[in-house]
């Protein structure tokens, strides 16, 4: 098995150098890509030079973390990322959780912050990803089409395609070695961030990525948000700590905020780059929500980088009970689906035949 595994990890590092062939706890490989660390003023205008908070973990900085190549395809209750695949689905918050973790130590379903810092990296490099969001094509590509997933349709359209299969441009780096798929095909849930009753609730840094971390509802990793310096504080558990960060609906759009005027127990949702934060956030909560691709950057104009998203689409539900996040869209969402769109309207308890994962690793 040493010699068989050396021989495709060289295969793979000799076509996609940034790649690496990771094998769990039963010597059973996953194509991964390796994220190494960065700074909050290399992908955010800021002058802010601590590290972005996917590395760090339990209170100390990590190089880098492994993310799934491909979106997860589940085999023997375990997550694999693997080329070629339909990618698993049907399947709720939890189940995917236990999956990516059952593969041993360090192994984990992709957390919210990891997902964050590589659309942060997308945007700042103008790499932001195309990918199966029009039936098995980009709306804005006409000319590439993926590989359907053998007898998956939606309305006699293609809906889920296999991983990997699209163009370069699907690709997060627009390069065969970069992370496939992270705009479209199925949405893909992330760990470490929720709202309870429109109250942003997160677990620190990327301490959610660790294996004996309880990303479970009663779980007490998960934090509120203080709205005026951006320390981290315990819930209420009624989604009304006084002062925490709360995600109000004003004017059809997202506002973040201390206070909240209009609970919303339906999904409502704007443009990405329409969500904002009013005079009760201070800055450094400011620049947390903006690490965690919670909110547009606030500055911009005459950068030169684009202050659309893309169009990204930002979807919510402020007054229900725990709503967890979705990312990425799916094969229907259009020109809304991309690396900054973003669902937290749904329960853990869903499922869907258009809602994935992808697994990630960081060594321990």
């Amino acid at each position: 098995m040493a010699n068989n595994f050396d021989a495709m990890r060289m295969a793979v590092q000799a076509v996609f150098p940034t790649n690496d062939v990771l094998m769990d706890d039963k010597d059973e490989p996953s194509i991964m890509v390796y994220i190494p660390a960065f700074r909050l003023c290399d992908v955010l205008s800021t002058s802010d030079t601590s590290v972005h908070p996917a590395f760090r973990m339990n209170g100390k900085e990590i190089a880098g973390f492994y993310m799934g190549k491909y979106q997860t395809k589940h085999y023997n209750g375990r997550a694999y990322s693997l080329p070629a695949q339909d990618p698993a689905n049907g399947q709720n918050y939890d189940q995917f959780r236990q999956q990516a973790a059952a593969k041993g130590a360090g192994w984990h379903e992709t957390t919210n912050a990891e997902w964050a810092a590589v659309a942060l990296w997308c945007h700042k490099n103008g790499c932001e990803p195309k990918g199966n969001n029009n039936y098995g094509k980009d709306t804005n590509e006409s000319g590439y089409i993926a590989i359907p997933a053998p007898g998956v349709q939606d309305n006699n359209k293609t809906a889920r395609v296999l991983t990997g299969t699209g163009p370069v441009t699907w690709s997060h780096n627009g390069q065969m070695d970069g992370i496939f798929d992270m705009n479209g095909n199925v949405w893909e849930w992330v760990l470490g961030l929720r709202l309870v009753k429109g109250e942003l609730q997160i677990i620190a840094d990327n301490n959610a990525a660790d294996s004996s971390c309880d990303s479970s509802a009663s779980s007490t990793a998960w934090k509120a948000i203080k709205a005026s310096d951006g320390t981290l504080i315990t819930p209420d558990g009624n989604g009304t700590t006084e002062g925490s960060v709360k995600l109000d609906y004003i004017g059809s759009k997202g506002v973040w905020s201390a206070n909240m005027t209009n609970r919303e127990d339906k999904g409502v949702g704007c443009g990405f780059k329409d969500v904002s934060a009013d005079a009760t956030v201070g800055d450094a909560a400011k620049l947390l929500l903006m690490s965690l691709a919670l909110m547009p950057d606030t500055a911009l104009t005459g950068t030169g980088i684009d202050a659309t998203y893309g169009g990204d689409y930002f979807y919510f539900n402020n007054g229900a009970d725990e709503r967890c996040p979705l990312r990425g869209g799916s094969w229907s969402y259009g020109g809304s689906a991309g690396v900054f769109n973003l669902d937290l309207c749904n329960p853990r308890s869903a499922i869907g035949w258009n809602v994935g994962g992808r697994c990630a690793f960081v060594k321990q």
